[in-house]
């Protein structure tokens, strides 16, 4: 016999789509033959699939090893270990019951591109299998994941949830824009004021590229604000900081190219020639984005006590490009 105990990552959600994710490679009809022979039971009765599971609840599989173990999800736990053990530069910001900010170097994938690689989302479940935190049967009905994605090159904050009631309020919080995001960045020429800029996105998914257009061009465009100011003014740059006020694909980096100051680094939305003296000089063969900062609101779940602000420290050539 297995015997599992609901929890709060689990509740919520119906019996039989809980065991599905129990046993995914059940087909349906197999559960509901259990359920009616009573190989399968809820709180130690007959059950039919369709209740709502809550904190607490029993469930008990009358199932050999053999059988069990052929319907279960071929275990990642080796996959997230050794992303663990693999990425390095990872570092912990923050993190409670329900949430792990995490900083990201530049060069590590926020989510995997192809079923090959290794990303801070293996990580952040390698992280916590470490601590304990989770075990392969938790895994099987609910993955921790991250919430928010930074391109491979973007380097800082990256919002993690730990747990179900966690992810859920954290997308919300990010879908309704209630959590700011600030980047430092350095751009082409000179910014002397505060600007908001405003268009639509267009997306090219084959190129994997936009493009910023004054105009709606397709019902697929996407209305875009970026917020920036000047906190530096350089030779032939600005350290400048931004605000992603919507949060679309490559948005501050097209936007920022729309405006005639491209980010330093940026080889396909920015100036050859500026990004040439610099990779020269310094090395730098990507965009200089780095996640800085992000102001969370009071929230009862996340932040009880009130408001919370956290940053992270940029990369060092941030400060050789400043000393000049």
């Amino acid at each position: 016999m297995y015997q599992f105990e609901i929890s709060s990552n689990e509740a919520g959600q119906r019996f039989d789509k809980y065991l599905h994710k129990l046993l995914p490679k059940a087909p349906t009809s197999f559960f509901y033959k259990m359920l009616r022979k009573k190989n399968i039971v809820l709180n130690g009765k007959k059950a039919e699939g369709r209740e709502k599971l809550a904190v607490g609840d029993l469930v008990a599989l009358y199932l050999s090893q053999d059988t069990f173990e052929s319907f279960c999800e071929d275990t990642k736990n080796e996959e997230y270990l050794k992303a663990y053990e693999t990425l390095k530069g990872i570092r912990v910001i923050f993190e409670n019951e329900h949430m792990v900010l995490l900083q990201k170097p530049t060069g590590v994938l926020t989510q995997k591109a192809t079923e090959k690689d290794c990303s801070l989302n293996e990580w952040l479940i390698g992280y916590l299998l470490k601590k304990q935190e989770v075990t392969s049967q938790s895994l099987s009905t609910y993955k921790p994941s991250v919430c928010n994605r930074l391109d491979r090159n973007t380097s800082g904050l990256v919002i993690c949830a730990k747990s179900l009631a966690g992810s859920q309020e954290l997308n919300r919080l990010i879908a309704t824009r209630e959590v700011r995001k600030f980047y430092r960045l350095f751009v082409k020429g000179s910014v002397s004021e505060e600007v908001v800029l405003e268009g639509y996105l267009e997306k090219d998914s084959e190129r994997n590229q936009v493009k910023i257009s004054s105009i709606r061009t397709s019902d697929k465009d996407s209305y875009v604000q970026t917020r920036y100011y000047p906190i530096r003014t350089l030779p032939d740059m600005t350290y400048a900081e931004v605000e992603l006020i919507t949060g679309k694909t490559h948005q501050i980096r097209a936007h920022m190219a729309s405006s005639g100051h491209p980010l330093l680094g940026d080889y396909k939305y920015g100036d050859k020639a500026f990004n040439d003296k610099y990779q020269k000089k310094l090395g730098i063969k990507s965009q200089l984005l780095h996640a800085y900062r992000l102001e969370f609101p009071q929230n009862e779940l996340l932040f009880p006590d009130g408001e919370a602000t956290f940053i992270a420290k940029e990369p060092p050539v941030y400060d050789k490009l400043l000393k000049g």
